[in-house]
């Protein structure tokens, strides 16, 4: 792997200091050549032209969502990038999340969703957990109690519109303290504050989903992630 350390500030937020998106120290998670460092299906995931491609077909369908999982757990604030494109069917990026069975490849965790009608992508989903924690332009808190507050910073279909279905995006997603922001293509999809302590982790390992139900064709590419001590 490649890392370059560098300096990283600090910015305050109201009453708390939070890390700014600037240095840290930025690692690149796959190499274009191979799945080192990842494990998942051998029948399902593999690399192709430099992206992970995982890819399911309708005459071996899979029972349950499975995931590539990226060995390393990752602790603290970071920022996680990579670029998707999505044919057919429905996935998503776990982060902060847990194995529940290491046989199956199975997480459960924050998802940034994706899906190929963008009905869903971008949102923020808690796999086998909460369910959907926040809608495409909403700025939730989630209370100690669990009870949410929602805040609306912008218009879900036309949030969906910057989204470009079956062709290449970026996706971004940032993590300081329990706050959570999901970017695609520059533009916020969805902000979180998560207080439920008894729910809410802070950390967890990165994987990537391919969803039970039609056959899929998932790839991935350019995936980095920038963290700080």
């Amino acid at each position: 792997m490649m890392a370059l350390s560098v300096h990283s500030p600090f910015a305050t937020l109201g009453d708390e200091t939070v890390r700014s998106l600037e240095g840290g120290e930025q690692t690149v998670l796959f190499d274009g050549k191979s799945l080192e460092g990842w494990r998942g299906r051998d029948d399902l995931w593999r690399v192709e032209d430099g992206m992970i491609v995982g890819r399911t077909t309708d005459e071996d369908p899979i029972a349950e969502n499975t995931f590539l999982i990226f060995n390393e757990p990752i602790e603290g604030d970071f920022e996680l990038t990579l670029q998707f494109k999505l044919e057919g069917g429905n996935s998503g990026i776990q982060y902060r999340s847990v194995v529940v069975d290491e046989d199956k490849f199975v997480v459960s965790g924050y998802q940034a969703d994706i899906d190929s009608t963008n009905k869903f992508a971008g949102i923020l989903y808690e796999e086998k957990g909460r369910g959907i924690l926040a809608k495409r332009g909403e700025f939730v808190t989630i209370g100690e109690d669990g009870k949410k507050s929602v805040e609306k910073f912008a218009d879900h279909d036309a949030l969906a519109n910057t989204i470009h279905s079956g062709q290449w995006n970026d996706y971004r997603v940032v993590v300081r303290g329990n706050q959570l922001e999901q970017f695609i293509n520059e533009t916020k999809m969805i902000q979180l504050i998560d207080n439920q302590t008894d729910k809410a982790r802070d950390s967890g390992v990165i994987a990537l989903q391919l969803h039970r139900g039609p056959a899929m064709t998932a790839r991935f590419k350019n995936v980095t992630i920038r963290r700080w001590k």
